[in-house]
């Protein structure tokens, strides 16, 4: 049996640099990873010097993460921070939601580690993606889920979609949470790899669309294509 560990939360709010977006998506498997690399390589190849961050990593049992390997082969790049895992301040080895994690690790989950990366990112670069761990609800702890961290941390929103059966459900149930604690979404990234059903994929793309017009009109909608 594994020992409950409380781990340590930060529910006040924190002020972090402007040039920080948070990327989460409508569950574990939007690609999440793909749509960061891909946003973040958009961003180089506008002349913007780019960082991206793992929130959490889970599943890894070498203490790195295979999140920042997908980031960087879509980037072209490496950078010097990730060979001091300061892209990766905390990984666990069961693959799992984080709370879970890091209780099977008899771990704590230090935000404060995460807070110290992003900001150190934020500092040396023009933009700092930081991927979040699974969908927005999923739990940090048993009292913090992962959408309480850009709230409590005043962070703008990128969220990743997708044009499989079921995904408008799923988008605009986060697209309500975001909206619900005043989050700013600044983008709506949809990521055009799932497409398959010529019937459904067009519905979905334009109702989307309409949807962020109407209920988040400073949302951008990108498109992100298949490799």
């Amino acid at each position: 049996m594994h020992t409950h560990i409380q781990s340590t939360v930060y529910h006040t709010e924190k002020t972090m640099k402007n040039n920080i977006i948070f990327i989460s998506g409508i569950d574990t498997d939007a690609g999440k990873s793909y749509a960061t690399g891909w946003y973040a390589k958009t961003l180089m190849d506008e002349g913007n010097l780019v960082a991206t961050i793992k929130f959490i990593q889970t599943g890894q049992t070498d203490g790195k993460s295979i999140d920042i390997d997908v980031h960087r082969r879509i980037m072209g790049v490496n950078l010097p921070e990730d060979a001091e895992g300061l892209t990766y301040p905390q990984v666990f080895t069961y693959p799992a939601s984080p709370q879970l994690a890091a209780r099977i690790d008899n771990r704590e989950i230090d935000l404060q580690a995460i807070d110290n990366s992003i900001n150190t990112l934020s500092e040396r670069y023009d933009v700092v993606l930081v991927e979040g761990a699974g969908g927005l609800m999923v739990p940090v702890t048993d009292d913090f889920l992962t959408i309480d961290y850009p709230m409590t941390r005043n962070l703008p929103v990128a969220l990743v979609t997708n044009g499989i059966l079921g995904s408008i459900s799923h988008t605009v149930l986060s697209l309500e949470a975001l909206k619900q604690r005043d989050i700013a979404v600044s983008h709506l990234l949809y990521n055009t790899h799932f497409d398959r059903n010529e019937v459904i994929v067009p519905d979905t793309k334009g109702f989307l669309q309409r949807y962020i017009a109407k209920h988040h009109p400073g949302c951008r909608w990108l498109e992100i294509p298949s490799l």
